[in-house]
């Protein structure tokens, strides 16, 4: 891995302040983490209930957990400041008055492949959502066990009005989202993964945006870490993670942002598949997910990214509010962390390739942005930290307190070179199989699809 020592086990938790300078209202292990423990401790903090920041801090052995990150939070709130920071937020937070827009008719999506066990957890979390007016579909994506639909059909026969089982055959995440955006009924789309915990106002505050504003194509939301007590799970949420901060953020293409340039190719800091709703009628009218992209195939990912930039180049707009909370469980093992990495430099360029052959107008805009989008992934795979700052705590999201090997970055740029072919790869072989559907369907006596759905 690394000669640098290992990053210590952290608990991970959450406290309600009634202010950034007031009494503590509640504290307690994150949701799916184990007991908080003397040492050190990432926490979420809210204001009132709403997420606002984190902080990370050591808790002495004797001393109330509490206690030592409600301080540490508020002197974290003190300091917050200036335009374009998460102070922006903490305004936009008081009176702390809840968003009073009528979420839409939504529809959950939810793609998992044999792991029953995280799924039954991310359902559980998703069954408890505030919103009035939902339903789930769960897509099982090639399966080769019956053990998801036994799970859906048996344990969650008493929500049967609300949870559907939808089986996809063809494997690839973009193609069982497409599947359950064919299945849908919902005027908005929520999707979510199965590794999740969703807080319980997950979905209200994911999709009342899409109510207040009718050119809204695209809202994305905040994704903390469940567990940080692997090596790997540390250094992925030191480097970023999935988080996008606590701003809220427009993205409005007839706006395009002043502080990104590349604008609307730097699709990761728009969100990521993991908590993210689109407008229906916008996701159909942009094609959908492509279903060369995706986890499941040659293209190892960027599904997500194309959507986005599809959403947008349609003509609407992308909204980011870290009120959408969902709670991740990252990969644990170091070959998890070197295949993500792999993944991510796969994925970036493959959904670049997949935007370029599916929307060609887009071309000149991405030439004129090619020499400072060469200049941006050179940065973003380089190696990263290599001395721990001076009083830096550990772990802590986008501090890159830890260092981030070279290995590492070989395999994110070694990804970049091979996202093109995987794609290529993975769009010839998805077009294979839709001959084939198409000349299986045509001799049978009954439509026989790729998906068999259950109530």
């Amino acid at each position: 891995m690394s000669s640098t020592p290992a990053p210590r086990p952290l608990s991970v938790a959450e406290l309600d302040l009634d202010a950034p300078d007031g009494p503590l209202l509640g504290f307690r292990p994150a949701p799916g983490a184990p007991a908080v423990v003397p040492g050190d401790v990432y926490a979420l903090v809210r204001l009132r209930g709403r997420p606002a920041a984190t902080v990370v801090g050591t808790v002495p052995a004797g001393e109330d957990p509490a206690e030592v990150l409600a301080a540490l939070a508020r002197r974290r709130l003190a300091e917050a400041g200036g335009p374009g920071t998460d102070a922006e937020h903490l305004a936009a937070t008081r009176p702390l008055a809840l968003d009073v827009s009528t979420p839409p008719r939504t529809s959950v999506v939810v793609a998992t492949r044999e792991r029953p066990a995280s799924l039954a957890r991310a359902l559980d979390s998703l069954l408890a959502q505030d919103h009035p007016d939902f339903e789930l579909i769960v897509v099982d994506n090639a399966p080769r066990t019956t053990d998801t639909h036994e799970l859906v059909t048996r344990k969650y026969a008493e929500h049967a009005d609300r949870v559907r089982y939808v089986r996809e055959d063809t494997p690839g995440l973009a193609t069982a989202h497409n599947t359950g955006l064919a299945a849908a009924e919902g005027a908005v789309l929520a999707f979510t993964d199965d590794d999740v915990i969703a807080d319980p106002r997950w979905l209200s505050a994911l999709t009342a945006p899409f109510a207040a504003d009718p050119g809204l194509g695209c809202v994305t939301g905040l994704i903390l870490p469940a567990r940080l007590g692997t090596p790997a799970q540390i250094l992925l949420e030191s480097h970023g993670g999935f988080a996008k901060g606590f701003a809220p953020r427009l993205y409005d293409p007839a706006h395009p942002p002043a502080d990104e340039p590349l604008f609307p190719f730097t699709a990761g800091s728009f969100g990521s598949g993991a908590n993210m709703a689109f407008r229906a009628e916008a996701l159909r009218r942009a094609g959908g997910f492509d279903p060369a992209t995706g986890t499941g195939t040659a293209a190892r990912g960027g599904d997500d990214l194309y959507a986005f930039v599809a959403v947008l180049s349609a003509g609407f707009r992308l909204r980011y509010t870290s009120e959408a909370l969902v709670w991740h469980h990252h990969r644990d093992t170091w070959q998890d962390l070197r295949n993500q990495a792999y993944g991510y430099g796969a994925g970036l360029t493959a959904y670049l390739t997949a935007t370029l052959v599916r929307s060609p107008r887009l071309l000149p805009a991405l030439l004129a942005r090619l020499p400072r989008g060469l200049a941006y992934a050179r940065t973003m795979t380089a190696q990263r930290g290599e001395e721990t700052p001076e009083g830096g705590v550990p772990g802590e999201h986008g501090t890159q307190h830890h260092p981030w090997p070279a290995s590492l970055s070989r395999l994110e740029r070694r990804g970049m070179l091979y996202g093109p072919i995987g794609y290529a790869k993975a769009r010839t072989r998805a077009r294979t199989q839709a001959r084939a559907t198409a000349r299986a369907g045509a001799g049978a006596q009954a439509p026989r699809g790729g998906a068999a759905v259950a109530r």
